[in-house]
């Protein structure tokens, strides 16, 4: 057994299935419920072109991770990749710019997002007192859940994966009955500025894929299990966003942008009557829970692992004696997604933290090609993407284009962000460095 793993002793508990699942639920959250409208603003019926360029994008992507994560049996997903091909000072940076600009702006989001869906339903949720309660309650009962068993984290979101799965295959499947092909003719005509701006939007909804992949540490034979479970919940993503873009589109017509909160339920309203409105707010809901489950299960393991390299506090490198998982960073972690949660003060933030992602997966893409060079000698085979430096090189290209449509003001937010990290690390090392030093002073004294 590789001692890394001895060190960490997490349990593996995730196979094909589970991580095919764990990044779809992860991928298809929340945004499902409002991308076709959204997009549609652009670009119209032709937002087909902007799933096709984001899934070619994110093909491309995760072949880089899937390259790395056959490599990988240790906890840390992107931290880990880009710590061991750059080094510390770009690995704590990666761990900093992930879960806090990727990762906890966006459940505060969807954290907000699954108490106004479900305003629909309970009304008193509008209520400030109640949404704090509920939010506590939500934060609290997941972290609990993933806390006790990486097992019953896994099973939450296979539940919630396939409870918002069916209602959506089903409408996809009664909807395509309603279509209109005048509603799917092109009557804006798509250019490289509006694509591009589209694209830059949409790619918010593939982020995901690398949440699952930061229990490298708790994942079965990850040479097989990682490009199985990319290759499989990436294609699951994609078949069902065009799907649903299809559907919707040619179901609503030029009206989809007048649905902005729930085109699906829109469309569900048309299809099924207003019993089937309420099952696609319903699934949507269950979908705001369950990617919010998968964040606390796996993005607390790159804190966990940041701690386990020195590079974060110790206490967050803690794995709870009886129940085997990161009990601390679990906590941590979704204690400060309640906090933004509460404030609601996330919503400017959305497209920083989609930024934000990307950076992180230009960082990836680049230790991809650093790690292939540093590789030695090995006798255990792993995933290698084809066409050696050919899939980087356009991934890297793909990812500068999208970044490219920032705005100046969110380009030098970015650079803040990065700037205040940069010291920080900075300090900590002196700290550690102090500390070091006493250390070996008094052991010297002892002797």
């Amino acid at each position: 057994m590789n001692p890394v793993v001895q060190k960490e002793n997490l349990k593996r508990e995730i196979g094909v299935r589970s991580l095919t699942l764990a990044i779809v639920n992860i991928t298809a959250g929340s945004g499902i419920f409002v991308i076709p409208a959204i997009i549609a603003e652009d670009l119209g019926a032709a937002a087909i072109l902007g799933y096709l360029v984001c899934g070619a994008l994110i093909f491309l992507i995760a072949l880089c991770f899937a390259e790395l994560g056959s490599k990988t049996s240790t906890s840390g997903g992107v931290y880990s990749y880009i710590e061991t091909a750059f080094g510390p000072y770009a690995g704590f940076l990666a761990n900093n710019i992930f879960w806090i600009g990727g990762c906890i702006v966006a459940d505060a989001a969807i954290a907000n997002a699954l108490v106004d869906t479900l305003k629909y339903f309970f009304p008193v949720l509008g209520t400030n007192v109640y949404r704090a309660v509920f939010l506590c309650l939500v934060f609290s009962i997941i972290a609990l859940i993933n806390i006790r068993s990486v097992k019953n984290g896994v099973r939450l979101i296979e539940f919630a994966t396939l409870g918002k799965l069916i209602p959506m295959i089903g409408l996809v499947i009664v909807g395509a009955g309603f279509i209109s092909s005048e509603n799917l003719a092109w009557t804006i005509d798509p250019n490289f500025s509006n694509i591009g701006n589209a694209s830059l939007l949409l790619f918010f909804a593939f982020i995901g894929l690398e949440g699952p992949l930061s229990n490298g540490g708790e994942i079965k034979d990850p040479k097989r299990t990682v490009p199985l479970g990319i290759f499989f919940g990436v294609t699951g993503v994609l078949i069902l966003y065009i799907s649903i873009q299809l559907v919707t589109q040619g179901v609503l017509g030029s009206t989809v942008t007048a649905h902005k909160d729930a085109p699906l339920a829109a469309v569900a309203d048309i299809a099924f009557g207003k019993w089937g409105a309420a099952i696609i707010i319903a699934a949507s809901a269950l979908s705001m829970l369950g990617a919010l489950g998968g964040e606390i299960l796996s993005i607390p393991r790159i804190l966990f692992a940041g701690a386990r390299d020195g590079l974060m506090p110790k206490p967050l490198a803690k794995v709870h004696p009886r129940f085997l998982t990161p009990y601390v960073a679990i906590a941590f972690y979704a204690s400060l997604g309640l906090i933004l949660a509460i404030s609601g003060g996330f919503k400017q933030l959305a497209t920083i933290s989609s930024a934000a992602v990307l950076i992180i997966y230009l960082g990836v893409v680049l230790s991809s090609v650093k790690l292939r060079r540093k590789d030695t000698i090995t006798t255990e085979k792993t995933f290698r993407v084809p066409g050696g430096i050919i899939v980087p090189l356009l991934a890297s290209a793909g990812i500068i284009w999208l970044l490219s449509n920032l705005t100046r003001p969110e380009l030098i937010g970015i650079g803040l962000f990065m700037i205040v990290f940069s010291f920080a690390y900075v300090i900590m090392k002196q700290v550690k460095k102090k500390n070091q030093t006493g250390k070996e002073t008094s052991d010297l004294k002892d002797e």
